[in-house]
C-alpha cells in the first residue's frame, strides 16, 4: 500500500467518524464543529481526487461562511443544549435503511469502475488542456455570469432573512430609544395631580390631644 492509499483511508474513516458524530451528540453546537471536520476530511479526498476546485470551494465556502453562520444562528437561537434530541430511535430505522441505500449503490459504482476501467481517465485529460479551475472560471464568468450573480443576489437575501428571524426583543432586556427621548416636552417630564383630601384622617388626628394642651392641664 502506497502512502497515496493510506491517506485517502485516514481521511475516509475521519469524515466517516465525524458524519456520524454530526447527528449523534447532543449539543448542536458540537455537532456544527463536527460538520467542519467532515468538510475538511471530503475536501481533502477531492483535491487528492485532482479535483481541487472543489475542495477548495468546499473550505473557503462552506468551512470558512456557511459554517460560521450555522454557528451563529444556533447560538442566537439559544436553544436547550441540556436536553437531548427527540425522536432520535423513532427515526434511526429509516436512517439505516437510506444510509444503507446510498452504500449500496455507491458500491455499485465502485465496483462497475473497478471490472471495467475507462480508457481516458480524467486526469489525463486535464493534463492536456489544463486544471479544472481555470476551465470552471472561464465558463463560470463567459457563459454563466448572470445566473452566478443572481445566486450571489440570493444568498444575501437568505443571510438577511436569518439575522432578521433571529432579532427579537427580550422582556428582560433594558434598552432606551433616542427618538422617543428626543421628542418629549418639557410639560410631559413634570406632571401636577390634584388630589382631594383625606376627611377622615384629618378629623382623626384633631381629635388626638397634643402635648401642648397636657402640659397646660398638668
Amino acid at each position: 500500500m502506497d502512502i497515496q492509499s493510506i491517506v485517502y483511508f485516514m481521511f475516509a474513516a475521519v469524515l466517516l467518524a465525524s458524519a456520524i458524530a454530526v447527528v449523534t451528540v447532543p449539543n448542536p453546537v458540537h455537532s456544527a464543529l463536527y460538520l467542519i471536520v467532515s468538510f475538511f476530511s471530503a475536501a481533502g479526498i477531492w483535491i487528492m481526487l485532482q479535483a481541487e476546485f472543489l475542495g477548495i470551494l468546499l473550505i473557503l465556502v462552506y468551512v470558512g461562511a456557511v459554517m460560521v453562520l450555522f454557528l451563529f444562528v444556533v447560538m442566537m437561537l439559544n436553544l436547550n443544549t441540556t436536553q437531548k434530541r427527540e425522536g432520535f430511535k423513532k427515526t434511526l430505522a429509516l436512517a439505516v435503511g437510506l444510509g444503507a441505500l446510498i452504500v449500496v449503490q455507491m458500491g455499485s459504482v465502485i465496483f462497475q469502475k473497478l471490472h471495467h476501467p475507462a480508457v481516458a481517465t480524467a486526469a489525463t485529460d486535464l493534463s492536456i488542456e489544463g486544471s479544472n479551475t481555470r476551465k470552471i472560471g472561464k465558463v463560470l464568468f463567459t457563459e454563466y455570469a448572470l445566473p452566478f450573480e443572481l445566486a450571489a443576489l440570493i444568498l444575501l437575501v437568505a443571510l438577511v432573512a436569518a439575522v432578521v428571524i433571529t432579532l427579537r426583543n427580550r422582556k428582560e432586556s433594558k434598552v432606551q430609544n433616542p427618538s422617543k427621548q428626543a421628542q418629549t416636552r418639557a410639560k410631559d417630564r413634570l406632571s401636577v395631580v390634584n388630589e382631594p383630601a383625606d376627611v377622615a384622617a384629618r378629623q382623626t388626628i384633631s381629635a388626638v390631644p397634643t402635648n401642648t394642651q397636657n402640659t397646660q392641664e398638668l
